[in-house]
């Protein structure tokens, strides 16, 4: 195969430039993810270098398999030999193979984060605080920004000034000790301590810097400090380091990601070339003009033009609705015409929105119509009651002095131990300076201390035995057969049985033996430590199924990566999105720009932007503007949709009928009411009032009445729902 056949002028060159640093600005759908892949073919076949002198570094374990896939069809061969994988993983594989030189367990367990917020709330409560007043998920947060920025506790204490910074501080240094006992590194260590290594081992660095002639790393733009810093350090001798990435699409502030790498990189390599891939292949000419008119606005970027080849395109249609639950049944009923029409699939429909929270009301219209969808975001399955338990069992077999998954399967099932049994176990392990692991095995001996007599004393003797007995058996098993042991000597499925979903939760216990295949090595237990891993490092993208035919419900910063056909972006009110927190703030008000960009180019036909006259959100009603975002939209590129309330939550009536045309709703509201200033009306929530006046209000109009009660209100004619009072 012609490794350059059907590249474009620009994708060429960023293939064929092979040495020295390189940055390639990509915009959204502009094939990223085959310039990457053919440039690697490139380098093999074409420039003779080794499949193990690479390593290409993606965000998602979906991307890699996604990137190895194209390589091996355009390569005709396997690419084993390649390092191809996320930070994270990566870093893991490092940190097995030459993390004991700064004193890393090889058999570290890699904490999630449920596991995270465990250790944290213990951390909090060791320093003599309480969790309930300090929140554990604002600490660990804490926590993981310093890390992000490399920052030990030791330098995190010497910049505390608030009496928080310092509380955060003296819980830093707890969790970081506990995960030591525990042999355990969270997320933010995985790249810590890889870069750690190599400062701290010369020969290491040496070592990895030697082999890797190129480095590519893939959506530069989400990287935080850490990362960029563990990449100049593998590509710090040959500098033939490959970054790919677009500023417009730096979304992820919230996870540490730094802008700032992308936007100063030629900075750093001042020899630099950089290459603009513009030309997009997925959406019309309307929507790309629609996504950059409002993403041009902000400062932080690099300047360039999108264009596509592809047709004109509908109109972008922006949708007033009158409240969450008729935008939801707009979305709903749209979804169903284009259906019928056969002008989409439900497969090829996303519905995205900027808080979680705001899926319920989405939820509840589909459920009304019918409507098969999809939730992203909702429990992910490694996060069940039943598999975090088994995952627990099979992470205290790998390493017994996991404390975290010690405690969480300590009771499950319940053998009699209690809380109190629990927290005098901890409190006296701690007290002795023992891993919790080594104190259960010293539980029946009094001359050690042992604060257990009778019932307790048994009880956690028999989890002692079990544990280890489950440890010795499982040295010559692979991940699924030990999982079978683990089932079998807890008697599990009896105990989840005895709930109401337990089939459901059994299918799962089941599936996650499916998985465990995947990792099965003969002879040895070698494959439960990667399965571990594998299912640790396991992110919501990498589960996202794109062949299942629903719709998706998804937030706008999960949508980065997908693409469909037909996109509603619903909440487009100021507070919601942008998000009232980005008021106050340039920066995070450009971050919101650059979230509704990317929304916006998820879409290939269709894009539809969904806001309300008044939201009931968070137990709070609201009545904000449409989003500032919409204003920047050129006129001439928006086809102005205004639904109709004849729909009703008691009265749904055909989905097809429920929403009319704007002009057909204000001049029926017209000639219903014929009204007129000083008119009396009536409206069921605000009681009688007096009509002062009309204005216009987006295509439609405003009529602003003085109320008795609760004075003046402004309401659109058309979802007034107003009496006249003869």
């Amino acid at each position: 195969m012609d490794i350059l056949s059907g590249l474009n002028a620009a994708q060429k060159q960023a293939v064929q430039t092979t040495e020295g640093p390189i940055l390639i600005i990509a915009g959204p759908g502009s094939g990223k993810t085959r310039v990457i892949t053919h440039r690697i073919a490139y380098l093999v076949k074409t420039c003779g270098v080794s499949p193990d002198r690479i390593i290409a570094v993606t965000f998602t374990n979906r991307a890699a398999r996604e990137m190895k896939e194209r390589l091996e069809d355009l390569l005709g061969a396997s690419v084993t030999d390649l390092t191809l994988g996320t930070f994270h993983a990566i870093c893991a594989r490092i940190l097995r193979q030459r993390g004991q030189d700064i004193g890393i367990d090889r058999n570290f367990v890699i904490y999630d984060d449920e596991d995270q917020l465990n250790l944290m709330k213990q951390a909090i409560v060791d320093c003599g605080l309480d969790p309930k007043r300090y929140s554990p998920r604002a600490f660990l947060s804490a926590v993981s920004a310093a890390k992000s920025q490399i920052i030990t506790p030791q330098q995190y204490g010497e910049r505390a000034q608030s009496q928080f910074e310092k509380f955060v501080h003296q819980a830093y240094q707890r969790y970081q000790q506990s995960l030591a006992i525990c042999k355990a590194l969270d997320f933010d260590d995985l790249l810590v301590k890889a870069v750690e290594l190599f400062n701290q081992s010369p020969e290491t660095l040496s070592r990895y810097q030697s082999r890797y002639l190129h480095v590519l790393v893939d959506e530069f733009q989400d990287t935080n400090i850490v990362q960029y810093t563990f990449t100049k350090q593998v590509a710090g001798r040959y500098r033939n380091v490959c970054v790919v990435g677009d500023p417009d699409q730096s979304i992820y502030t919230w996870r540490q990601a730094d802008i700032r790498n992308i936007l100063s990189f030629e900075k750093d390599f001042p020899d630099a070339r950089v290459f603009l891939l513009e030309q997009n292949y997925r959406s019309t000419k309307r929507i790309l003009n629609t996504a950059q008119s409002i993403v041009s606005v902000n400062v932080q970027r690099k300047p360039k033009e999108l264009w596509t080849e592809n047709e004109e395109g509908s109109p972008i249609s922006v949708v007033e609705s009158y409240d969450e639950e008729e935008e939801a049944r707009f979305v709903a009923a749209e979804v169903e015409r284009l259906l019928k029409e056969g002008k989409t699939t439900l497969k090829e429909c996303a519905v995205m929105y900027r808080v979680n929270a705001q899926s319920r009301a989405l939820e509840e219209a589909f459920l009304r119509y019918g409507i098969p969808y999809r939730l992203v975001g909702g429990t992910r399955f490694y996060q069940r009651r039943e598999i975090k338990d088994i995952l627990a069992y099979l992470k205290l077999i790998d390493n017994p002095h996991d404390n975290v998954s010690l405690k969480r399967v300590i009771n499950a099932p319940a053998r009699g131990i209690g809380q109190r049994t629990v927290d005098s176990l901890w409190q006296w392990a701690k007290g002795s300076g023992m891993s919790v692991f080594d104190a259960l095995a010293l539980v029946g001996d009094a001359s050690g201390g042992s604060p257990f007599t009778g019932r307790a004393q048994h009880a956690l003797a028999e989890f002692n035995t079990l544990v280890r007995n489950l440890t010795d058996k499982s040295k010559t098993l692979n991940a699924t057969d030990t999982i079978d042991l683990v089932l079998d000597q807890t008697n599990y499925k009896n105990y989840i049985m005895d709930d109401e979903d337990g089939e459901e939760r059994w299918e799962n216990i089941l599936e996650l033996r499916t998985v465990a295949r995947q990792y099965n090595s003969s002879g040895s237990n070698g494959g439960l430590s990667s399965f571990l891993e594998g299912v640790t490092l396991v992110s919501e993208a990498d589960t996202y199924d794109d062949k299942e035919n629903v719709v998706t419900l998804i937030t706008l910063h999960q949508a980065k990566g997908l693409e469909f056909a037909v996109v509603f972006i619903v909440g487009m009110e100021e507070k919601l999105f942008p998000h009232a927190r980005a008021f106050d703030n340039v920066s995070e008000m450009e971050e919101e720009r650059r979230l509704c960009y990317v929304g916006i180019t998820r879409a290939k036909k269709l894009v539809y932007l969904v806001h309300a006259q008044r939201r009931t959100f968070l137990g709070a009603t609201t009545a904000n503007p449409p989003s500032r975002f919409i204003d920047d939209i050129p006129s001439d590129m928006i086809k102005t949709i205004l639904t109709s309330p004849v729909a009703s939550v008691s009265n749904w009536g055909p989905p097809l009928q429920s929403f009319v045309p704007q002009t057909d709703a204000i001049e029926r509201a017209r000639i219903r009411l014929d009204l007129h200033p000083g008119d009396h009306v009536r409206h069921t929530k605000f009681g009688e009032g007096v009509v002062v006046g009309f204005s216009a209000a987006r295509g439609d109009e405003e009529i602003t009445v003085a109320f008795k009660d609760v004075g003046m209100k402004r309401l659109l004619l058309a979802y007034a729902h107003l009496e006249k009072v003869e």
